[in-house]
């Protein structure tokens, strides 16, 4: 039953993430941290996360914009291995509240984010993988800060959707390595992130069919309603953590 609880969760948010580029992780973290705790739950959601990002590039092959995927890996790659070594030094309880007052933070900059026409360049994706990758190691989904520099740069649909998913799928490759490097992605744990991305990928594919149909603004307010609800579900968890 807790398979299947996982499944169905991640069968809806690998739907939703398909549509608007993020909200799989944030979706699906506080189940597996129910299910699993913390400690488990990141490295299992790293591998399910590699998973949805390469369904999303299989399912938009044609459109994804390489310049930018490498300008932006270059940087996050390294960052995503140095950041996730940082998450494996601090305790559970710091986990949980790290990642649930991220999310919660993460409302008010996209909407500062979007009231801002900016236009950036090559190097401000180099910059910007640097800083994300530094903190997807860290807390889990950095999705809602990705998501507008990509857009600020002028991608947009499938072209948007594809270059945002294999630019993070060398950012949660580096940071599963750097989980199997110091112990943290056994082969329970590994198997668990199968399970949980399998579902993920099966969303990415409903997804696409739905694109093209969807009003953005509706979804972006839907995104908001998960950042705060994950968010404030993290913090519960940690005030119930002894």
């Amino acid at each position: 039953m807790d398979f299947i609880f996982v499944l169905a969760v991640g069968l809806v948010a690998g739907t939703i993430s398909g549509i608007v580029g993020t909200g799989s992780s944030i979706m699906l973290m506080p189940v597996l941290v129910y299910q699993y705790g913390p400690k488990q739950a990141v490295p299992i959601m790293a591998v399910a996360a590699v998973m949805a990002n390469l369904s999303r590039i299989l399912a938009w092959w044609r459109e994804v914009d390489w310049r930018a995927c490498a300008a932006y890996s270059m940087t996050g790659i390294p960052a995503a291995a140095l950041g996730a070594r940082t998450l494996l030094a601090l305790p559970s309880r710091t986990v949980d509240i790290a990642i649930g007052l991220f999310l919660i933070a993460m409302v008010p900059v996209r909407h500062w984010l979007a009231r801002h026409d900016l236009k950036i360049k090559l190097w401000h994706l180099a910059i910007g993988g640097a800083v994300i990758g530094y903190l997807t190691g860290i807390v889990v989904s950095t999705g809602p800060l990705s998501v507008p520099l990509f857009l600020f740069y002028g991608l947009s649909k499938g072209a948007f959707l594809a270059t945002e998913a294999a630019s993070s799928l060398g950012l949660y490759l580096s940071k599963s390595v750097t989980f199997e490097r110091f112990g943290a992605l056994t082969g329970d744990i590994a198997l668990k992130g199968l399970i949980a991305g399998s579902s993920l990928m099966s969303g990415a594919f409903i997804a696409k069919r739905l694109v093209l149909r969807l009003e953005p603004d509706v979804f972006r307010l839907v995104m908001d309603g998960i950042m705060l609800a994950a968010g404030v579900s993290m913090l519960w968890t940690a005030a119930q953590a002894p």
